[in-house]
This record gives structure tokens, sequence and C-alpha cells, in this order.
């Protein structure tokens, strides 16, 4: 049995995976589990106070696993932010996690900062700063910057907003963990344990070059998506679905 732990990036909680948890369960062996977390001031967790280093949100979220009662090895799958956490999570607790899957995350050390975040998207997030928007222009603005195809998920700022609404995450908190992503740098070698790298060639947020520099550095697997955006459980779950259980069961057979 894995305990499969997926953590979401900046400002984002459990809810932005949508159905992804049960896509994915539904394809992993009956025994697995699924758990999608929230790092400390998102989600359920928007009362704390946001580590300001990664090394003490990975720290959290293990003990947010004790809590739970979940049991190793773990499996992590984590996006931007929360790769960098998986990632960590690997390195300190290497004896409990049987792989990790990174999704367009970035890392100090492996990329200019302007691949990092692209220019692009400066003054857009500038924006969030002002005081008049609302959370719905918020949340729309967060899906022009991380789907490649907006239009074909009509219904999912609203469901943001209310994520927003319900569970806002303070300014301070999420000032903390950009922080906390630009500081981080990892050490020289890949964690020993499997790794999986996926990358998104239209992600507008983060260039692709920061993942193809990691797999060639690390000499690890690199899965890269003809078209999908920084949110690539959003824009092809399934998918990114295929690609983890590809590589956890190479012989599994395909659905369908």
């Amino acid at each position: 049995m894995t305990t499969w732990v997926l953590l979401r990036g900046l400002t984002r909680e459990a809810g932005h995976w949508g159905d992804f948890a049960h896509r994915l369960a539904g394809r992993l062996d009956p025994k697995d589990k699924v758990v999608a977390l929230d790092l400390p001031g998102n989600g359920t967790r928007n009362a704390s106070n946001s580590p300001a280093s990664v090394p003490a949100m990975a720290a959290a979220c293990r003990q947010d696993l004790a809590d739970r009662g979940m049991q190793a090895p773990f499996a992590f799958v984590g996006m931007s932010l929360g790769g960098m956490v998986a990632l960590h999570g690997a390195y300190a607790y290497a004896d409990e996690v049987s792989g990790c899957v990174l999704i367009n995350s970035s890392l100090r050390g492996h990329g200019a900062f302007w691949q990092r975040l692209r220019p692009l998207n400066y003054a857009r997030l500038c924006r969030f700063l002002l005081p008049f928007l609302s959370p719905y222009e918020r949340e729309h603005q967060v899906l022009l910057m991380t789907s490649a195809d907006p239009q074909r998920h009509p219904e999912v700022a609203r469901q943001w907003e209310t994520m927003a609404t319900q569970r806002p995450v303070s300014r301070s908190n999420a000032l903390r963990q950009l922080a906390a992503a630009a500081r981080y740098a990892p050490p020289a070698g890949p964690p020993a344990v499997p790794l999986l790298l996926l990358a998104s060639a239209g992600d507008r947020l983060v260039s692709p070059q920061c993942s193809a520099r990691l797999a060639a550095q690390w000499e690890v697997p690199l899965r890269m998506h003809p078209s999908a955006g920084h949110d690539l459980p959003l824009d092809d779950p399934e998918w990114v679905v295929q690609q983890i259980v590809g590589w956890r069961r190479p012989h599994a057979v395909p659905p369908g």
C-alpha cells in the first residue's frame, strides 16, 4: 500500500486539484490511498501562518499526515511550490518516501529568474495587490496565467472564487510562500528516491526549460505535454494520470 500525497502551489489549496485525486485513485492499486493536503496558510489551514521556508513546510505536511493517521510509504505529487515541498520531503524523509512527481516546478540554481517566473506575468501579478480587485477578478487572472486554453474551463474561475471567499489566503501568508519558493535551493544531486518530472510546453508562467534542465542534470525522466499550460492537472488531468501510472506501473494496461 502507498499513500499518494498531492501538494498544490503558491496560495492554492487541495480544492484546486478538482477531480484529479479521484481520477488518480481510480487507476492506482485498490489498496493505495490518495490525499490532498493544504500547506499551512492555505485552504482549511488558512488561519495558520505559512512557514517562511520550504523545509518547514515539508515538516508541517509530514506532521499533518501523522495527525491523519496516514502511513508510509508516501509518494508525492507536487505542483510548483508544492513540488519544492515534495522534493524536500524526499530528501529529508527518504526512508518514508517511495517516489516523487514534480509538475512544472522550478528550483533555484536550475533556471534563471526570468525562466522561473516569465516576465510577461510581472504586470499581472502586480495587479493582484490592487485593493479594488474582486476575488473573481483575481481568480480569473490566475486562470489566464495558468491555463493554455482558459475558454475550456468557463466554470473554474467561479469555483476558485468560492474557495478564495470561503478560505482566503492572507497577503502576509502569500508573501511568506513567495519568499520561501524564491529562496529554496535543493542539494546538488537528486534525492535517493525515484523521480518523475512533468512539464508543459505551453506553460506561460514558468518556462518548461526549468524542468528540462533539471531532468538533464539529474538524469531523471521528463515527460513534456505538447500544449498544456502551467496548471497541467487542470488542462489535461487524464494525461497526468497516464504518465504517473505508466511510470509507477510500466506494464499496466491503459483503460478502455
